[in-house]
């Protein structure tokens, strides 16, 4: 199947910052909003806010509402917000979904977060009465790195039938076929196919994808999206090449994972401060050392 994407925000570069919070959970809205309106003067697609590299599993309700208040002053009108509801309990999802909404979401995105592991039938449960509560369009974020849940191709195409989902968040494919998947996803479900782990973005652009959704792209936007660009618009020599600069930062990534490898990065631009939350603890200086050093033509290089 074909799908427009002009209806919904599920499409380009989305950029996922990181909520700039203290020890105790308490966001900086106003850091908040200054990293926003920098993802918005740089004119990316959308800004995924409240996912993974955004610590939404650490943060409560109300400090949740918070940034989805900070961030939608900033980006309301000028780029699309995409506000990630992910709870380990339905109900609490639902009240999640509903607090973005009101708060001025532009779109919802969840994960199927859970202690016990669900089975197919109790995802596609807890989908459907989260997608119902709003009206806003609605992404899967299937991470199973993280939540340990796979989606079956037969739980995504139930999904796709619903309303008000339009899109699905994956992972690059095990098997590196990210054209293969892509091809099986759009004849089986009517969804923008968009991809995360940020060394497949070229990979994942080259072959057709509709959207990429980036964590380097959350803090450093301009050589995602010229990397994006490049791969969206079939130049694959120079998506390779740009994709060659950035190997060494994407391998600290596989490393020692992309959250707490842009908390460094964040240091050495001179953000805000912004705490781990525990049990999470920073790099060790020599593991810093290796971030910045693979960093630096990126740093160097990006003005912003």
């Amino acid at each position: 199947m074909t799908i427009a994407t002009s209806s919904h925000p599920f499409s380009g570069l989305s950029a996922f910052p990181v909520t700039p919070a203290d020890q105790d959970g308490r966001v900086d809205a106003d850091a908040l909003a200054r990293t926003v309106e920098r993802l918005v003067e740089v004119k990316v697609d959308s800004i995924g806010l409240l996912g993974s590299t955004g610590i939404y599993a650490y943060l409560s309700r109300t400090e949740r509402r918070r940034a989805v208040e900070a961030a939608a002053e900033c980006a309301k009108g000028r780029v699309p917000l995409i506000v990630g509801v992910g709870a380990l309990r339905t109900d609490e999802a639902l009240d999640l979904a509903r607090d973005a909404e009101a708060a001025g979401a532009d779109a919802l995105l969840m994960a199927p977060v859970s202690y016990t592991p669900l089975t197919q039938d109790e995802a596609f449960e807890h989908y459907r009465i989260v997608a119902a509560a709003s009206a806003l369009p609605f992404c899967i974020y299937n991470n199973p790195g993280t939540t340990h849940f796979t989606f079956g191709i037969e739980l995504l195409e139930r999904l796709s039938a619903l309303p008000t989902i339009r899109a699905v968040k994956m992972p690059l494919p095990a098997s590196g076929d990210v054209a293969g998947e892509l091809a099986l996803l759009r004849a089986r479900t009517d969804m923008s196919v968009g991809y995360s782990g940020d060394w497949g973005t070229a990979d994942a652009m080259l072959a057709g994808a509709d959207a990429f959704f980036s964590v380097l792209g959350g803090l450093l936007p301009r050589p995602v999206l010229a990397l994006l660009r490049a791969g969206k618009a079939g130049d694959e020599r120079e998506a390779r090449r740009l994709d060659e600069e950035l190997r060494p930062l994407w391998e600290t990534f596989r490393a020692y994972g992309s959250l707490r490898v842009i908390y460094v990065l964040r240091d050495a631009l001179g953000m805000e401060p912004a705490a781990l939350p525990l049990p999470l603890r920073p790099l060790a200086p020599e593991a810093r050392d290796r971030v910045l050093r693979a960093a630096e033509p990126v740093l160097m290089s990006d003005t912003r």
